[in-house]
């Protein structure tokens, strides 16, 4: 998503930030600025679109100066524009932030109660007008940033600077990346990434949660955020440029893979209140009276979106008890749909220009339907054109083979399902604190899950050779089964087929011999014992076991060759948990076959064709 970059020292530093932030565009933003105490004040470049725009502002009004901060934005908080562009500048202090600030209209409300003027649509603005009050009344802008930090709730990492201390920079994180690069005589670089200091520096320092920075001509210094000095030495850091962008994977999909809990807590971010039981969308269509008088919901998608879609109706179904219908975006305008009042369509989409979901949306709202698209991509045509978006904040997936799109689309289902079991009082507000917190849940399980990696690449190892597979799964976890099989099928090239465990005895059985890996999705859970049954009746037949199921199973692991234990959760988060191992199988598997994983043969990222 957003990106961050800073410098202090004795270069002319506008050249050093548009270089680091062209160095992050393959994190896709919307807009893109830089701040440069300049003669002791600061001068702020910024506008909407590309960093060339950018370029052309600066050499129209040039700007010099040895200290400034610089930024990429992804719009989260307010549409894409000049004036929601960062930096933004309160009084005498200016602020580039990623995150969001989850309580930043409370905190907005009592400061313009104060007399405090916003300018912007952002939650940006806000640590801006904090950090302002702060300096105003004499604290240095260290102190500042501890004041504010302990009022912010959220996710954030931010740089400050202020005309009160010039030759400053001053930041902090929690739960978002920042590097503050070593260099020499002084010499400070900030990043939220790699790329934009590796030409300049090696040395690294990888702020840690709740950590604050201050640097000036002197060096840098760590704090916690009470003050307490924290002091480590840097890493050296020995990444090409292109290893970097990686994040020093392999592969984009690999990176992809594992920014799943940071891009699932993006998702949340700002949306839910576990304590009250409380779900909101700030761009949704829909009153709470329109969102009870719901009689029905289509859902428009294609290929891995689909399988997110077939998910989405085990979750509206079971939390609203309302009726779901999920189309195939390139066959629903074909059908001759029926379209009743009352109905929402929602088109989920990660690039946002799928052509054929596109098409079904348009047919669906043509036909009366309320639209709400599930998108990633701020600004794309279905998240135009629909009356209302819900974006998956997964930021920019590289990998053609879709991973963290996925699961950020199956955890925005379950909290619009939740919005409309709040709406039409399907559930209780206590029953839906339980599912928040669930959710609030996942991202540290998917990390725990991420740490067995190693064992699932030796079960990739030991089928690399098969030709065939076959992924069986029930009720929810059917989906998963399909999209464990596309996600091989795509990377690898091996052939796969994903079914409900169900319907094996209805033909797929015969396929079934001892050069068949069979993978069950076998979660303790409504279908247990019935996807146990599924289970021996391939193994019977002599195929391949390879079980997902619950950690404590001890059943299943006499019955399966190979097992992937993971952590209980609930019946509408399991989907969700049991994809990763899936992804890494496939992609482990992929590698071990030689393929392109991250640009796979005859497939493009976006599909803009019917």
């Amino acid at each position: 998503m957003c990106g961050i970059v800073g410098y202090v020292g004795n270069k002319r530093c506008v050249d050093l930030l548009v270089e680091g932030l062209r160095k992050l565009e393959y994190r896709g933003y919307d807009s893109a600025g830089v701040a440069i105490i300049d003669g002791g004040t600061i001068a702020i470049r910024k506008s909407q679109g590309k960093i060339d725009r950018l370029a052309k502002l600066i050499s129209e009004e040039p700007v010099s100066g040895h200290c400034g901060i610089g930024h990429t934005r992804w719009a989260t908080h307010g549409r894409p524009s000049d004036v929601n562009a960062h930096p933004h500048r309160s009084g005498s202090v200016v602020v580039v932030h990623n995150g969001i600030v989850e309580n930043h209209r409370t905190l907005k409300e009592k400061m313009q109660a104060r007399g405090r003027k916003f300018t912007s649509e952002t939650d940006t603005e806000v640590i801006a007008h904090l950090l302002d009050e702060c300096v105003s009344d004499g604290l240095s802008l260290e102190m500042a940033v501890r004041r504010t930090v302990a009022q912010l709730q959220g996710s954030y990492a931010f740089l400050a600077v202020s005309e009160t201390e010039p030759g400053t920079i001053a930041g902090a994180r929690l739960n978002c990346p920042m590097a503050v690069g070593i260099g020499e005589a002084g010499e400070t670089y900030f990043a939220s990434d790699l790329p934009p200091m590796l030409a300049h520096t090696r040395e690294v320092l990888f702020l840690e949660d709740g950590e604050i920075v201050v640097a000036d001509a002197s060096g840098s210094r760590l704090t916690d955020f009470s003050g307490t000095p924290h002091v480590r030495a840097p890493q050296h850091i020995d990444w090409s440029p292109v290893m970097a962008e990686k994040g020093g994977f392999r592969h984009f999909m690999l990176k992809e893979i594992h920014e799943q809990p940071r891009a699932i807590l993006d998702t949340l971010a700002g949306r839910m209140l576990p304590e009250s039981g409380e779900v909101f969308f700030e761009t949704l269509p829909l009153s709470a009276e329109q969102l009870a008088s719901l009689k029905k919901v289509i859902i428009i998608a294609c290929g891995t979106s689909w399988h997110a879609a077939l998910v989405g109706k085990f979750m509206i179904e079971g939390l609203v008890r309302i009726p779901v219908e999920v189309d195939l975006g390139s066959e629903y305008r074909y059908r001759d749909p029926v379209v009743e009042p009352g109905t929402l369509c929602i088109a989920i989409s990660q690039s946002g220009e799928t052509a054929d979901t596109l098409a079904g949306m348009r047919e669906a709202k043509a036909r009366g339907a309320v639209t709400v698209s599930i998108c990633n991509v701020v600004s794309s045509t279905i998240a135009r054109e629909a009356d209302g978006v819900v974006y998956t904040h997964a930021g920019p997936e590289i990998g053609v083979a879709s991973t963290k799109a996925f699961t950020t689309q199956l955890v925005a289902l379950y909290l619009l399902a939740l919005n409309l079991a709040q709406a039409r009082r399907a559930l209780t507000p206590s029953q839906i604190s339980d599912h928040l917190m669930e959710l609030s849940e996942l991202a540290p399980r998917i990390e725990g899950v991420l740490k067995h990696e190693a064992a699932i690449a030796r079960i990739a190892k030991k089928y690399k050779d098969a030709t065939d597979f076959l992924y069986l799964g029930r009720g929810i976890s059917w989906p998963i089964a399909l999209e464990g099989a596309l996600k091989l099928k795509e990377i690898s090239y091996i052939h796969a087929e994903g079914y409900a465990a169900g319907e094996m005895k209805h033909g797929p059985i015969a396929l079934i011999d001892e050069r068949m890996p069979v993978l069950v999705l076998c979660s303790q859970g409504e279908s247990y014992e019935k996807t146990l049954s599924n289970l021996e009746e391939a193994r019977t037949r002599g195929g391949r076991i390879i079980a997902v199921g619950t950690q404590g199973d001890s059943e299943l692991l006499e019955k399966a060759e190979d097992t992937i234990l993971l952590p209980p959760v609930g019946r509408m988060s399991r989907p969700i948990l049991e994809v990763v191992p899936l992804q890494l199988l496939a992609y482990h598997m992929a590698v071990l076959k030689g393929t392109d994983v991250d640009q796979p043969r005859n497939l493009a990222k976006s599909v803009t064709v019917e």
